[in-house]
């Protein structure tokens, strides 16, 4: 059991539950009708409480789709992140785990990668600091294995802002990890979107070959 004095105030955990309530009453909205589909309301109907009373978890359908976003770039980084505690020998190794853990993430959760990245909703505020903070994290990862291309040590997936933001600091690799995250997430948009079906490709034949061209550039510019 917690220490005594460590466990939160009653009404704070409380509190806390029902945002978790809400947030999951919220996703599955999302996962039926997109991010229009969401409402206080309705939310509000399901869990038997008046509407009003759930502004006092969220001062806005806004608020808490902005909320959403936070919690499915997080989520998204966590997936990232736990693939990079597997063994790989080099920075190839870890660019493959990464990548797929990337897509596997959106094929599970295709409604929370199109919030993230389809076009804003009403409220959407893109420069908002958790929301920049939160995309800013993601992309840390990947600046996390290009930092280390040239070495077999793992990259540290938690880093702190002032290691994240030198890294930034580096032009080259900033600006690849931009071009591989775009070249990823332009496959794994089209994947999950449909936009291959018609073709009758063999996605993961592709995907395979998007990932070696990853690595092959990664490889070019160690």
């Amino acid at each position: 059991m917690p220490a005594a004095g460590t466990r939160k105030p009653m009404r704070e955990r409380l509190r806390e539950q029902v945002r978790e309530e809400v947030k999951l009453v919220a996703l599955g909205q999302l996962a039926t009708g997109g991010p229009q589909a969401i409402s206080i309301n309705a939310i509000a109907k399901q869990l038997g409480v008046s509407g009003p009373a759930l502004y006092r978890y969220f001062s806005s359908r806004d608020e808490l789709l902005n909320v959403l976003v936070i919690d499915a770039y997080h989520d998204l980084r966590e997936a990232m992140a736990k693939a990079l505690d597997a063994d790989a020998p080099d920075a190839e190794a870890r660019i493959r785990l990464l990548a797929a853990a990337y897509r596997a993430w959106a094929r599970k959760e295709p409604h929370r990668y199109e919030l993230l990245f389809k076009a804003p909703f009403p409220g959407y505020d893109a420069h908002a600091q958790p929301l920049v903070e939160a995309a800013r994290s993601l992309m840390g990862v990947v600046l996390g294995v290009l930092h280390h291309a040239e070495t077999t040590e793992k990259p540290t997936a938690y880093e702190n802002a002032e290691v994240l933001d030198a890294r930034r600091a580096n032009t080259e690799n900033h600006q690849l990890a931009v071009a591989l995250w775009s070249r990823l997430h332009g496959f794994v948009s089209l994947e999950i979107g449909g936009g291959f079906t018609a073709m009758g490709l063999d996605t993961d034949a592709l995907f395979e070959t998007e990932v070696q061209v990853l690595t092959d550039r990664v490889r070019r510019a160690a």
